[in-house]
């Protein structure tokens, strides 16, 4: 149970400071408004690596591709996944709420509705779904084989998952981020979609649930090519 609690509390925290920023950055009279990609970035990379250091004793992971890709190759219990995907996608709404109470005058504030989408979830630059696909196959099959990869790798004590994690993040982002906004996890996008559906958000727009399906089966199927090269390789 503390496992759960820990995947639950960790994707919360993940989606909170990650869905944070984007509101900092685009939601009209913050402080942050118009801060830019860089700063998007750099607040994804740390939404990620603090929770991974705050759990780093427990099996933490907050992605359900993460998690069903480690039990293809045999990392992590199968009888286990279901717990785990339930936990994440859970704390994935959870941290959406509090970032909607966290910015609550500042929605009504803000006319652009693909904006407001934006903040929750992500969004292609140019829709093509095949091609939208394959970018979220193809980074979290990056992410996914180059965290496999550095838990073979002794760290330093102290703050060393942290920015081993956020460089991972960063790089991807500043890399890969452009055509689709760099999901690759399910929990990230899905639970904070369902999140913009429910709540009562001043001046939204819909949850665009005809792409909803990218970054969900995009970054399971990229996750499980990652870990599968992971294995061949290690």
């Amino acid at each position: 149970m503390s496992h759960l609690l820990a995947e639950f509390v960790g994707t919360a925290l993940l989606v909170f400071l990650g869905d944070g920023v984007c509101a900092n950055c685009t939601l009209t009279k913050s402080k942050g408004q118009n801060s830019g990609w860089i700063v998007i970035t750099i607040g994804w990379a740390f939404a990620v690596g603090i929770p991974a250091f705050i759990f780093q004793n427990f099996s933490n992971q907050f992605n359900p591709a993460l998690t069903i890709a480690l039990a293809v190759i045999g990392k992590f219990p199968a009888d286990q996944v279901l717990g785990y995907v339930v936990a994440q996608m859970l704390g994935g709404i959870v941290g959406a709420v509090l970032v909607w109470l966290t910015y609550l005058p500042h929605w009504a504030e803000t006319e652009d509705k693909a904006a407001k989408l934006g903040i929750f979830c992500t969004a292609p630059a140019i829709r093509n779904y095949p091609a939208n696909f394959l970018t979220e196959f193809l980074a979290t099959a990056v992410l996914v084989f180059s965290l496999a990869a550095i838990g073979t790798v002794k760290t330093a004590d102290g703050m060393g998952p942290i920015i081993v994690v956020s460089a991972i993040i960063f790089s991807l982002g500043a890399s890969l981020g452009g055509p689709t906004g760099y999901a690759m996890n399910p929990a990230r996008d899905l639970s904070p979609r369902i999140a913009h559906a429910i709540l009562p958000i001043a001046g939204k727009g819909d949850s665009d649930w005809s792409y909803s399906w990218v970054p969900v089966f995009g970054p399971i199927v990229g996750g499980i090519a990652g870990a599968l090269l992971f294995a061949l390789i290690f």
